[in-house]
């Protein structure tokens, strides 16, 4: 069975939205009848004790059956989450006219409003669908000129020389680069296949890190804390690849003297952060370019996937380290 695009109703960022167009909505159909202005703010608080939970229920509704819309064709999920908004209405304006004493006037009293709160949301369902469409252009344009960037020529050339160097005396070691270097570049050419998840790319890290290793020896100096039950955390593909070859580039590249990587992973309430942090020492030669490229990259595709509920903050730590943090929804 075909799937369709069902946009994402459980975040945050959508809540926000939904609330503003139904108070929104409200302002206005209330203000042509008010007599004043105190009268259409105490109908607006009337209005807004009904609309609210509607909302707010009728959202995880939403979120609760995004796997059974997606079976539906965009005429038939529009139609269900209307006649959803329909019913749930009608069903709690009865239970709060009871609830208040008030006279119940049977399901045609609440017919109104609940027509109302169908076109509503049918309106803001099929506006999130078309976002969530428009947004796959965007994001598979800004992977692929993130991908033009991932594996630099030299990195890939003194993977290479590295590996030939090994062949004689430590095949077996060789071997292991090679089979790294060719999940990395699986990683690349696949990267547009869908999000990825923060254990995926904790192991693309290692692979990475690991052939560095061996290019740096003692100069390069990592260290692993990983919760493992943030693993299924989604992420952008190559999301933490930028982080780390960051770390290398401008920390251990320009760097004579030894450089501590440490890549850490933990929850945080229902959020999982993945931070990758290195010292900088004072003799470091400033690398060529700079951060921006990717980072900028890694932030827009973060936005994408997660909306408002993702996040990456870069800066210096209080004991003068460099560090890079992403944080996202569980």
């Amino acid at each position: 069975m075909r799937l369709h695009t069902v946009p994402n109703l459980c975040s945050a960022s959508a809540v926000l939205r939904a609330l503003a167009l139904v108070h929104g909505a409200l302002a206005v159909a209330l203000l042509a009848g008010a007599s004043s202005l105190t009268a259409w703010v105490l109908a607006l608080a009337e209005a807004a004790w009904l609309a609210v939970p509607v909302t707010l229920t009728w959202m995880l509704g939403m979120c609760a059956a995004r796997g059974h819309l997606a079976r539906l064709g965009p005429p038939l999920q529009t139609l269900a989450v209307s006649v959803y908004a329909l019913a749930l209405t009608v069903v709690l304006a009865s239970a709060q006219a009871r609830w208040l004493g008030l006279r119940v006037d049977g399901v045609a009293g609440a017919a109104g409003p609940g027509l109302v709160a169908a076109a509503l949301a049918g309106a803001f369902y099929a506006f999130e669908r078309n976002r969530a469409r428009a947004a796959w252009p965007a994001a598979a344009a800004a992977q692929l000129a993130d991908l033009r960037t991932r594996i630099r020529p030299h990195f890939l050339f003194n993977t290479l020389n590295t590996a030939m160097a090994l062949v004689q005396d430590e095949p077996r070691q060789a071997e292991r680069v090679l089979e790294d270097l060719s999940e990395l570049f699986r990683a690349a050419l696949g990267a547009l296949d869908g999000p990825s998840t923060l254990g995926e790319e904790i192991a693309l890290a290692r692979r990475y890190l690991a052939i560095e290793q061996l290019r740096f020896g003692e100069r390069l100096q990592v260290s692993w804390d990983v919760d493992e039950s943030v693993g299924a955390a989604r992420l952008p593909p190559l999301a933490l690849q930028p982080l780390v070859e960051n770390a290398v580039r401008h920390g251990v590249e320009a760097s004579r003297e030894p450089v501590r990587i440490e890549v850490r992973t933990r929850r945080l309430g229902e959020r999982a952060l993945v931070s990758v942090t290195n010292t900088v020492p004072a003799d470091a030669i400033p690398a060529p370019g700079g951060h921006g490229l990717g980072l900028a990259s890694v932030r827009e595709r973060l936005r994408l996937l997660h909306d408002l509920e993702a996040d990456l903050r870069l800066g210096p730590t209080a004991d003068g380290r460099w560090r890079v943090a992403i944080g996202v929804p569980l």
